[in-house]
């Protein structure tokens, strides 16, 4: 009889990726909003900021995010990835606001150091939700989908910095991340359920097995949650797993420099170049478009071709995407080039956050994840300060790509570290190969 109703109630896992992808979208919006208002705070006259100042302000939204994402896990635990995801909405909108209405750098400074601590707890909480309700054949795309929405909102950010920066200032930009809370607040709090892990490690087991039931997961057991979070601390510090986690995170902390180095300071690398603020923005848009497509394409061929070769690959697109834009070439081979810079830094970071959930056993693999990611968040703090320094040195503006190439070449070294073998369930290696050859094996 419950079987004959199950197909009536039955919902899609499609609905929960599209509802984190559009968190994520106001995520992205959010923290690429000051690349987009860089220029406009340097020109403007009352807080009278050097190009220095403003790489450590950009730094404080991603201190926030290294805060945020330590605290998520354990908050987590007590709230619910559902009501994780609405207080990390509702949190970041907050401080948005009063972003758009500070009166000094100082208190400004402060605000994008609040508003990161709910953007940092978005992301893990989304991609989890994400891939624990997608459909198994399916995870990797809809976590490279997913994961595209921030760059989506990075390009939010372009086109409406176009449209509004002249005629309102750089606040309205801020004032428009406060949007997230009225947009999502109520479809969260109604249309997204609860983990199915969280609801069994908490002995809500009647609650799990109905979620689980209508989103057509496997029924949850009791206690295997409360099981795996002892062990999984204790054996994540055991090697072969401590070894390939600090390679993970240092890699991985290297993709988040590239990413939000360039993505903080490449509108006023541009415009250091020559180029008009609308053009400077316009590349900003380009490199977003390039990380979406670089992102679902290079999880294509991860699955077939195995995501350490991808990944190498990845930074080795992003190394020459750099050296072409300091040689000044023509406009469309700079458009290419700065494509090809969003494919190579955003597609990789994204395949590296796949290669981890497929390489740790499921039983560390939340925590892999959660300690990799804490780490990586540094990559996202000495990225803008770097920038700023570079740029606030006033050194040709090559230079500015110089140094963003130097750390992508370190990271294709690491990825050849990492093991062409993953960990399955049991801890016994399996080849890193595509998924059809193992099926067919």
């Amino acid at each position: 009889m419950s079987e004959a109703r199950a197909p009536a109630g039955r919902r899609s896992g499609t609905t929960v990726a599209v509802i984190c992808c559009v968190a994520v979208i106001f995520d992205g919006y959010d923290l690429s909003v000051f690349a987009t208002t860089i220029p406009s705070l340097l020109e403007y006259e009352p807080w009278r900021l050097e190009a220095a100042q403003a790489g450590v302000i950009a730094s404080y939204a991603f201190m926030g995010m290294l805060v945020g994402t330590l605290i998520c896990g354990f908050a987590t635990d007590v709230l619910g990835r559902r009501k994780m995801l609405m207080f990390s909405i509702a949190w970041f909108s907050i401080w948005m606001l009063a972003c758009a209405l500070a009166p000094s750098p100082e208190l400004f400074g402060l605000f994008r150091l609040f508003c990161g601590i709910g953007l940092g707890g978005l992301l893990p909480t989304a991609l989890a939700l994400t891939v624990e309700f997608a459909p198994r054949d399916r995870r990797n795309l809809f976590n490279a989908l997913v994961s595209s929405g921030f760059s989506v909102g990075t390009i939010a950010a372009s086109l409406l910095a176009l449209m509004l920066i002249e005629p309102f200032g750089f606040r309205m930009m801020f004032a428009l991340g406060g949007v997230a809370a009225i947009v999502l607040l109520p479809v969260v709090h109604f249309a997204m359920p609860e983990s199915v892990g969280f609801l069994a490690a908490k002995g809500r087991l009647r609650e799990a097995r109905e979620v689980a039931e209508r989103y057509g997961l496997p029924e949850p057991a009791e206690g295997v949650e409360r099981d795996a979070r002892r062990v999984r601390l204790r054996d994540l510090g055991r090697r072969p797993l401590l070894f390939v986690a600090g390679v993970f995170a240092l890699t991985t902390l290297i993709g988040q420099l590239f990413i939000y180095g360039l993505n903080t300071w490449l509108p006023q690398i541009m415009r250091t170049a020559g180029y008009p603020l609308g053009s400077a923005l316009s590349f900003l848009a380009t490199m977003s478009v390039g990380a979406i497509i670089g992102a679902t394409v290079m999880s294509w061929f991860a699955d077939r071709f195995g995501p350490r070769r991808i990944a190498f690959w990845g930074f080795g697109i992003g190394v020459l995407a750099l050296l072409v834009m300091s040689m000044s070439p023509q406009i469309v081979v700079l458009y290419v080039a700065v494509f090809l810079a969003g494919v190579g830094a955003n597609g990789t970071s994204v395949i590296l956050n796949g290669f981890v959930a497929i390489w740790f056993p499921a039983a560390v693999r939340a925590t892999a994840m959660g300690a990799i990611m804490t780490v990586a968040r540094i990559g996202g703090i000495i990225g803008p300060i770097m920038g700023g320094l570079i740029v606030g040195a006033e050194l040709p503006f090559q230079w500015s790509f110089y140094a963003f190439v130097v750390p992508a070449l370190i990271g294709m070294c690491l990825i050849l570290t990492l093991p062409r073998r993953h960990l399955d369930g049991r801890g016994l290696a399996e080849p890193d190969r595509p998924r059809r050859a193992m099926t067919s094996s």
